[in-house]
């Protein structure tokens, strides 16, 4: 279909923000939380399937920008929208670009849940962790090695493809999923 337009840069989105373009940001509810630009709708990427309909009526009348932290999951956002005949643009860089041009975040307010690391962080534990457990019981059995040359391996493949299969399967944790009231709060902001 191809509806997607080309990525912005922070100040073209800065200047369609204006406009009142709505902004999607697809990153977990506790990075979102951590800091978002401002005013933008928290919908992780696990989510966005589920309020195609009201994205569809918003892209309508107001046009959608998605961001995320590196532009990365922002991509995979786009395409998922693109396929559902939803024409929204991306942020390139994601928020981390966006305050590297010195423009304005917002942090969420507590929302009951408890604090929650950052995805990127996840990953860097959850690998760096389960390397450390196979050279460990490589000691014992040298087999158990593989465990960390599979971890290495997807790193370098994470590093070189720009996706993370350990961030997707984190993501699906209960602890990462957001709650059914901040879905209900996405739809009421989507509507609006």
């Amino acid at each position: 279909m191809t509806l997607v337009t080309a990525a912005l840069t922070p100040a073209q989105l800065e200047s369609r923000i204006a406009d009142g373009v709505l902004v999607i940001d697809v990153r977990a509810a506790s990075e979102y939380a951590q800091g978002h630009v401002p005013g933008a709708v928290s919908i992780p990427l696990d989510s966005l399937s589920e309020l195609l309909p009201e994205l569809r009526q918003a892209a309508r009348r107001r046009g959608l920008a998605v961001v995320c932290a590196s532009g990365v999951r922002s991509r995979t956002a786009c395409e998922q929208l693109d396929e559902a005949g939803i024409e929204a643009a991306g942020l390139e860089g994601g928020t981390a670009a966006w305050q590297a041009a010195g423009l304005p975040v917002e942090t969420a307010p507590d929302l009951g849940e408890r604090r929650v690391w950052a995805m990127d962080r996840q990953v860097r534990f959850a690998a760096g962790a389960l390397v450390l457990t196979g050279l460990t019981l490589g000691l014992r059995a040298p087999r158990a090695r593989l465990l960390s040359a599979a971890i290495a391996s997807g790193l370098v493949y994470s590093g070189l493809s720009g996706t993370c299969g350990m961030a997707t399967v984190l993501g699906k944790l209960p602890v990462n999923r957001p709650r059914p009231e901040h879905l209900d709060a996405a739809r009421a902001a989507l509507s609006a």
